[in-house]
């Protein structure tokens, strides 16, 4: 069943609320509407860019990094002809790279099937790389004033309390309802303008854990509200399971260099370089350091004499937790063996700054 067939679990507003609704919402808008660098033009390189950044990352934390992408690459077309290490070396800290390395490829494609020039088709805008219906509809209704939803974290919270929906959103029923409620609510002009006035209400007053209901321009059309369930809705995600993991990174030195590895496809960190890094299943720790000095001889080619632990890093990646012990290492003989289907570069530290690392192993950087 599709999303618009699938019946849904309330009935919607009707047109005068929805009016009532949307003169409430931007009148506060034209007052408390956050100065962000996104919001100063309607160019949808740069709207996109923004919405792509902000995907499960916190505004603060996103604004510097659009500052310094966008003056790197200041077009599409930039961002097309510019090397993927070099993008994936601004993006790094932003986590999810597999974000910039799509983004990478829309803007390819867009100037090989668009002349460069930002499709306004919807169709054509979902076909791109890394975006979806939400991203999409962002896009369309801020840069050209199209009549699309959106639907993210922050509208998901606000349409659940104004309709007093208790049901778990993510659910079919709770996805056709709150997509239906984020299309009926648009207005027939300022499309974008009113979008990013739910995406500013739900982020800055109707918050998480803490609602500031008080301040809220729609608080009198709030059903959560007026039957006192702000705090319980919407229905919380169950809590998530971890994996506990234990690796070891070793930073082999030779001649004043160290070895980097770049990480394959398809895997944690694509695209970007690592310290050789290895899982551990020894628990003992001479059995450890043997088999890390066995995991480097058969990825490298390189017989190393095991140096001393230099920290011990503890880190989230998705759904993983992980126990990173770091050593170093030096390289006693062997050649790099090139018939491995990663690249290896040995590479001076001042090197280091100009390619795209992880986070930890940014970190690790710092102890070449």
């Amino acid at each position: 069943m599709s999303r618009e067939s699938t019946p849904l679990p309330i009935a919607l507003p009707d047109a005068a609320w929805r009016a009532r609704f949307r003169r409430a919402l931007l009148r506060w808008y034209a007052r408390a509407a956050r100065d962000l660098p996104w919001r100063r033009s309607r160019d949808p390189y740069r709207v996109w860019v923004s919405e792509i950044m902000l995907q499960q990352t916190q505004v603060t934390t996103v604004e510097p990094y659009f500052n310094r992408f966008v003056r790197a690459f200041p077009t599409v077309k930039a961002l097309a002809r510019a090397d993927e290490s070099r993008v994936l070396r601004l993006w790094e800290g932003l986590g999810y790279y597999r974000r910039a390395r799509q983004m990478h490829q829309a803007a390819q494609a867009i100037v090989e099937q668009h002349a460069g020039r930002f499709p306004r088709d919807r169709d054509a805008v979902r076909a791109l790389p890394g975006i979806g219906r939400y991203t999409a509809g962002a896009i369309l209704s801020i840069a050209f004033d199209a009549r699309e939803p959106i639907l993210e974290a922050n509208t998901i919270r606000l349409f659940c309390r104004v309709l007093a929906y208790d049901g778990p959103p993510h659910a079919s029923q709770g996805q056709a309802l709150l997509w239906a409620m984020a299309e009926r609510v648009l207005p027939r002009r300022e499309v974008g303008r009113l979008n990013q006035a739910l995406m500013e209400l739900g982020s800055e007053v109707c918050r998480n854990r803490t609602p500031q209901c008080d301040a809220c321009p729609v608080e009198a059309l709030c059903e959560a509200r007026r039957r006192g369930l702000e705090s319980q809705i919407p229905r919380p995600k169950p809590k998530p399971v971890f994996e506990y993991r234990h690796e070891a990174a070793v930073l082999i030195r030779r001649r004043g260099c160290v070895l980097l590895i770049q990480r394959p496809e398809g895997g944690r960190w694509a695209g970007l370089w690592d310290f050789p890094r290895y899982a551990l299943d020894a628990e003992d720790d001479t059995r450890r350091r043997a088999e890390l000095v066995e995991h480097v001889r058969r990825q490298t080619g390189l017989t190393i004499e095991l140096g001393s632990r230099l920290k011990t890093i503890r880190h989230g990646v998705t759904r993983y937790r992980i126990t990173l012990e770091c050593y170093e290492g030096r390289c006693l003989s062997g050649r790099l063996n090139r018939g491995h289907n990663r690249p290896m570069r040995w590479l001076h530290p001042a090197e280091l700054d100009d390619y795209p690392l992880s986070t930890t192993g940014r970190k690790l950087s710092r102890l070449a």
